[in-house]
């Protein structure tokens, strides 16, 4: 099988607990992985709502030097360019943010960012930051003056706009800026599980117009109204839904790894196997091939 997922915190759990890329105590270790024909893997470095300015760029940094020493010497290649997805024989890597809180509020950072190979970025997490409010504040409001700047030149330099966690608001003033794609890179649909991080039929809507991408993700919490009754069944029957809304091409994993509580029966990489048969019981090769892998690899080489 071959894997192509939009969001992990192993970056960031690797960076803060000085451990590794290839520690088999994490959800994603590249040694536990070595089973998938090719294995394409976003590594989100999270800046929690606390961090800001300075402190949030040192994170950033040190995230982005964690993830040069750990695949430094291997055959894992960093995904820059369409051409580097190309290049991929057996696993790579894209660096993605968390948060825009990682910009420290300077504008001049996305160019930056974006030359580190930068593919893409949540505008929020859950709080405020300088781009604007996240889905987790009381009355909250979208974009600020900085968010709208930050969309443009977050455009210019290709970054693809993540709204995983943001405000309904702000969701709706990037939906209306916007010139790409949009992606939700790990939100399942509030039609199933209540939970208010989950998509709207009418955001997935937007999302699925705008050429986007959502990644079905395999945090208990957003899998079913029941938590503690979540397993695999319920990524099944997120993407079931997904795809009765027209999402055949737009629909990926987004398994938030290293970052949530997930289903017992999904709780690794190595558990993936058993997820694609599952999807294989139920829909053709093809299809779970595009939700496993060519859907989101389309969009990202393109």
């Amino acid at each position: 099988m071959k894997l192509f997922d939009l969001h992990c915190d192993t970056l960031y759990r690797a960076y803060t607990e000085k451990s590794t890329l290839f520690n088999d105590g994490f959800h994603i270790s590249f040694n536990k992985s070595g089973y998938m024909e090719k294995y394409i893997q976003c590594m989100a470095v999270w800046i929690p709502d606390e961090y800001r300015g300075e402190k949030a760029e040192k994170l950033f940094s040190g995230c982005v030097s964690k993830l040069h020493e750990q695949i430094k010497d291997t055959d894992i290649i960093q995904c820059k360019t369409g051409a580097d997805f190309e290049k991929v024989k057996k696993t790579g890597v894209v660096l993605t943010v968390e948060s825009g809180a990682a910009l420290g509020g300077k504008l001049e950072n996305i160019r930056k960012y974006a030359d580190m190979g930068v593919k893409m970025m949540t505008l929020t997490w859950n709080g405020t930051n300088e781009l604007g409010d996240g889905v987790g504040v009381e009355n909250a409001g979208g974009l600020s003056e900085f968010g709208r700047k930050a969309v443009k030149e977050l455009e210019k330099n290709k970054i693809i706009l993540d709204i995983s966690h943001a405000s309904e608001k702000l969701f709706y003033d990037v939906a209306e800026i916007a010139e790409s794609p949009l992606v939700a890179s790990h939100s399942n649909a509030k039609k199933l599980c209540s939970h208010r991080r989950n998509l709207t039929d009418e955001q997935f809507e937007i999302i699925r117009k705008s050429g986007g991408m959502v990644g079905l993700n395999f945090c208990i919490d957003f899998l079913n109204d029941k938590a503690e009754k979540s397993s695999m069944n319920d990524v099944l029957r997120m993407a079931e839904y997904f795809l009765s809304q027209g999402g055949e091409k737009c629909i990926a994993m987004g398994g938030d790894f290293d970052g949530a509580d997930v289903p017992k029966d999904l709780n690794g990489i190595e558990k993936m196997a058993d997820l694609y048969e599952m999807f294989l019981k139920y829909y053709s090769e093809s299809v779970v091939e595009d939700i496993f892998f060519n859907n989101a690899f389309a969009f990202f080489s393109r």
